[in-house]
């Protein structure tokens, strides 16, 4: 199966002499379609600069990034702005929602931006938003939702239209351990879709619903592994039994 996400040893540095971060060093990562990869580290580790270097927000120091087989680097920035509006959504801890807009608006607004006329961008967010069990919500504004809800709000944002790759920095960082636990459930069935998942997370209980977790320290990997069975797992096992 072909790669979604590869970085190929690449490195992040900022500043320069006596101020000089490497931030990551000659970091290798492979995510195929309907993969869900966790990355944890401790703080300063490099997990979030991973995260904006996969999704093309900044450029590597040196290496290669390529998202469905096409190099970045390579990418003029009109190109690499089009790439992460049609293939890449971002989850936020903070979800990122803009607060004028209600909840059908806020997941069309990337597909109106991609120049998707209103009669066809408004039809794809409801279907968004019905996945994830928010129609009945679509008319709120972000305001009028609980944290949860605003979460899903944000998933159905990061997966509307013909996305491919989903990026997720600390999604269940600012909810209570329920709707944690609802969001991470929620990114899985994101993968069951087909889309590749990379999610940042400190908590090792929700980690353990990933594939596979690479472990970040000072900007290495120093472990890819697949963890224990986790809860998923575990309920598919007992439905089986």
């Amino acid at each position: 199966m072909s790669a979604m996400l590869e970085l190929r040893s690449v490195s992040k540095t900022y500043g320069l002499g006596a101020s000089e971060v490497r931030a990551l060093r000659d970091v290798d990562l492979s995510v195929v379609a309907g993969e869900m990869v966790a990355v944890m580290g401790p703080s300063g580790s490099g997990k979030s600069t991973l995260l904006t270097i996969a999704g093309s927000l900044e450029e590597a120091s040196s290496g290669e990034v390529l998202v469905d087989g096409q190099e970045v680097s390579s990418m003029t920035a009109d190109e690499r702005a089009r790439l992460r509006r049609r293939q890449i959504g971002y989850v936020f801890q903070d979800f990122n929602l803009l607060p004028g807009l209600t909840a059908l608006e806020n997941v069309s607004l990337p597909l109106e931006l991609d120049g998707v006329d209103l009669g066809r961008a408004r039809p794809e967010a409801l279907r968004a938003l019905d996945d994830l069990e928010m129609r009945q919500r679509a008319e709120h504004f972000p305001d009028e939702l609980s944290g949860g809800e605003q979460q899903r709000v944000a998933i159905a944002r990061a997966v509307v239209g013909s996305r491919r790759l989903l990026l997720a920095d600390e999604p269940s960082g600012a909810l209570d351990s329920v709707n944690g636990e609802a969001v991470i459930r929620l990114l899985r069935t994101v993968c069951r879709s087909g889309l590749a998942v990379v999610v940042v997370t400190h908590d090792s209980q929700l980690a353990a619903w990933a594939d596979r977790i690479v472990f970040l320290r000072d900007g290495r990997v120093v472990d890819g592994t697949n963890p224990p069975p986790g809860p998923e797992s575990l309920l598919e096992e007992q439905s089986l039994g």
